[in-house]
C-alpha cells in the first residue's frame, strides 16, 4: 500500500475486527480504507443498497463483481470474490467467470457478467441491445439501474484500492481455490507475508 499506516480509532477497529470475523485476518484493503471508515461506510451502504434495489442473490453480486473485477484488471478483488462465487457455484464456475467464458451460468447471469464487462470496460459503447438482453433475462427498468450503480460503485472501490497499491494477502491468495487462483494473473502480485 502506498499509503502509511493509518491512525487508530474505534471506527478503523471494528473495520478490522469484520476482517477477523469473516475472514481470519486484517485484509489490506480494510487498512487502506481505516484512513476514512466512514467513507468506506457510506460506499457499502450505497452497495447494499443498489445490490437491494436489484434483487440480487450473492451469487449474483458474485458473477457481477468477479466479471468487473477482472475486466479492470483487478487481482484483490478478483481473488476475494472469486473466491466468494466459488462457494456459492464451484471453482470451475468462478474461473469461468474471471476467464470470460461463463461456462456454467444461468441465462440470467450471463446477461449480467455480460453488462458488467461492457460497463467497467467500455461504458460508452454500451447499446440499446446490451439493455434489451438485460430485460430478456428478466430485470426491470429499475433493477437495471441498481444493477448498473451497483458496477459502478464496485469498480469505484477496486480502482481507489488498485490506484493505491493494495496487494492481496497471502491468506487471500492461500484460500483461493485452485482454479481461480490458476486464472488471475493480472494485477499487483501478493503482498509479501
Amino acid at each position: 500500500m502506498f499509503l502509511t499506516s493509518p491512525p487508530g480509532s474505534p471506527e478503523a477497529e471494528a473495520l478490522y475486527e469484520e476482517d477477523r470475523r469473516a475472514m481470519g485476518f486484517v485484509m489490506n484493503g480494510s487498512r487502506l480504507w481505516a484512513h476514512d471508515p466512514l467513507l468506506h461506510d457510506e460506499l457499502f451502504a450505497l452497495l447494499a443498497r443498489a445490490s437491494g434495489d436489484a434483487g440480487l442473490s450473492l451469487r449474483e453480486r458474485g458473477v457481477l463483481v468477479t466479471a468487473s473485477a477482472s475486466t479492470l484488471g483487478d487481482s484483490y478483488c478478483s481473488l476475494a470474490w472469486g473466491t466468494k462465487l466459488a462457494r456459492e457455484a464451484g471453482g470451475d464456475v468462478a474461473a469461468g467467470v474471471l476467464e470470460g467464458t461463463d461456462r456454467g451460468l444461468t441465462r440470467k447471469e450471463q446477461a449480467l457478467a455480460r453488462w458488467a464487462r461492457l460497463v467497467v470496460g467500455d461504458p460508452n459503447g454500451t447499446q440499446p441491445d446490451d439493455v434489451q438482453e438485460l430485460r430478456d433475462a428478466g430485470f426491470t427498468e429499475a433493477q437495471i439501474l441498481a444493477i448498473t450503480a451497483f458496477v459502478a460503485l464496485r469498480s469505484a472501490f477496486s480502482t481507489v484500492n488498485d490506484a493505491l497499491g493494495v496487494r492481496p494477502e497471502p491468506e487471500l491468495v492461500a484460500g483461493a481455490p485452485e482454479p481461480v487462483r490458476e486464472v488471475v494473473e493480472w494485477g499487483r502480485s501478493a503482498a509479501l507475508a
